[in-house]
């Protein structure tokens, strides 16, 4: 009887948690399951994510990364990396991408920046260790920013242009589409202060949209209960009416 020489490979587990589970160590689970699924070095995409779709059917495509666990590259990581943390309100999530030169060749990357408690981090994958996971510990989105440009130059890569899109939703069965693009900062063209500046700004914008989504939200049940009142107004109006007519 053959018996096959080749070892299983075990399949990652999508990761689960305890209630009492912080948010620092979710991120970091999240981050040990993207990385369990290694990095996809085979020049073949196996997920065909197209920026235009919207968030409904990009988390269609996670869950079936999810089912597959197939090896995948950065863009796959982001979109992963936005459904697992979905059931995670407390965690903002947005695109975040560098354009890169070295050796007269420009390179793209992008990572899922990540927000919460007042502290910024990252999610992603990708050929190096720094150029990926990054600790939710940074005060600003400068030194978050500042932290892989410094990555890059261990590899003798200059940064040249940053990408930062717009906060993510958290219903994945949203028809929007991600915003991938808010700020645009060539970076070898802005000065230190004004890069900072830039980027302050942006973090603004994210906020507005926090606060208006949340102002929507919180309208729309003012709405609700106004008209449940105006309702039982209404009732109690007819009520006397009906008990005439019916008498």
């Amino acid at each position: 009887m053959f018996v096959s020489s080749v070892p299983q490979i075990p399949v990652p587990s999508v990761p689960t948690y305890q209630p009492t589970t912080t948010i620092p160590q979710r991120l970091e689970a999240i981050q040990k399951y993207i990385r369990d699924l290694q990095y996809n070095h085979t020049g073949t995409q196996f997920f065909e994510i197209k920026k235009s779709r919207p968030l409904t059917a990009l988390m269609d495509i996670a869950k079936e990364m999810t089912r597959e666990a197939l090896p995948i590259k950065c863009l796959e990581a982001v979109i992963l990396g936005i459904y697992l943390t979905n059931n995670m309100p407390g965690v903002e999530r947005f695109p975040l991408s560098f354009k890169t030169q070295f050796s007269g060749n420009h390179f793209h990357h992008i990572v899922l920046g990540v927000h919460s408690g007042g502290r910024f981090g990252a999610l992603g994958i990708s050929r190096r260790e720094d150029l990926m996971f990054k600790p939710l510990e940074f005060r600003t989105l400068m030194d978050l920013v500042q932290e892989f440009d410094g990555a890059y130059r261990g590899y003798w890569h200059t940064l040249r242009k940053v990408k930062i899109g717009q906060y993510v939703s958290h219903d994945p069965h949203s028809v929007e589409q991600i915003e991938w693009k808010h700020s645009i900062l060539d970076v070898d063209k802005l000065s230190k202060e004004e890069l900072r500046r830039e980027l302050e700004r942006h973090t603004r914008d994210m906020r507005l949209k926090v606060w208006c989504a949340d102002h929507k939200s919180s309208q729309s049940v003012q709405l609700t209960h106004i008209s449940e009142a105006l309702y039982y107004i209404r009732m109690q109006l007819l009520f006397p009416l009906f008990l005439i007519s019916f008498f």
